[in-house]
């Protein structure tokens, strides 16, 4: 007999080491991602289980479940045992964890430095393949109104029209704005063609009486701050 007949399926384990199980009986917060991830996919391959097939896939991201939502239902689909299926379903609950971050972290949200721009954009533009330029619309009091993409682009760049910001502005009756965009390829220094959209940005904003109040942008690696930096 081999190695790979002699593995206990999850049906064999202790109950209460079961992911299904052990939910039930310690709460969602007991389980560790992999178990999390099994719940998910539901059944492993021939050679491994659920739980150890998720073991697979975290390790391939180092661990790290930001990484793990960078992945494509394609890249998952190349793990065996992994169909469309349960690929959608990994990504899909990637995506609603996201997205709850999101809508947590807006809540009430006043902007009072660069770190409170960039905990608000983060959940957007931190696991991007490609460049996204969103625009933060305050009240008076520094408050978050809205949070909009201005426009996608691809892993070099995007554009960011500056009617289109600041119709969004006046619509909303936005007493300031922050411009945010992503680097996907992790460096955080701005380009030349960055430093050239904030200028005409802010020039505008003066014209408008909507301050430019930062530009944030955003990478893995952390964020870069005009306002910080002394270039706004």
């Amino acid at each position: 007999m081999s190695n790979y007949d002699k593995k206990l399926s999850i049906k064999l384990w202790a109950e209460e080491d079961r992911p299904r199980e052990k939910l039930m009986l310690k709460g969602r917060a007991a389980l560790s991602d992999s178990e999390l991830v099994a719940l998910l996919i539901s059944s492993g391959n021939s050679r491994m289980s659920a739980v150890e097939l998720s073991q697979v896939i975290l390790q391939s991201v180092d661990n790290n479940l930001n990484n793990l939502a960078r992945l494509t239902v394609n890249d998952l689909m190349k793990f065996e045992g992994i169909g469309e299926a349960k690929a959608i379903s990994i990504a899909a609950a990637l995506e609603l964890g996201r997205r709850r971050g999101s809508e947590e972290v807006l809540k009430k949200k006043k902007i009072a430095s660069s770190s409170d721009a960039f905990n608000v954009m983060s959940v957007h533009l931190q696991d991007l393949p490609h460049e996204e330029f969103w625009v933060l619309l305050l009240n008076r009091a520094n408050y978050v109104i809205k949070k909009a993409e201005i426009s996608k682009g691809g892993v070099s760049g995007t554009i960011a029209d500056t009617k289109i910001i600041f119709k969004l502005a006046i619509e909303n009756l936005a007493s300031a704005i922050i411009l945010c965009h992503n680097h996907p390829s992790g460096n955080l220094d701005p380009s030349e063609a960055d430093i050239k959209l904030t200028e005409k940005v802010k020039k505008a904003g003066e014209t408008m009486e909507i301050p430019v109040l930062d530009h944030i942008i955003i990478s893995d690696q952390g964020y870069y701050s005009f306002a910080d930096e002394g270039m706004i």
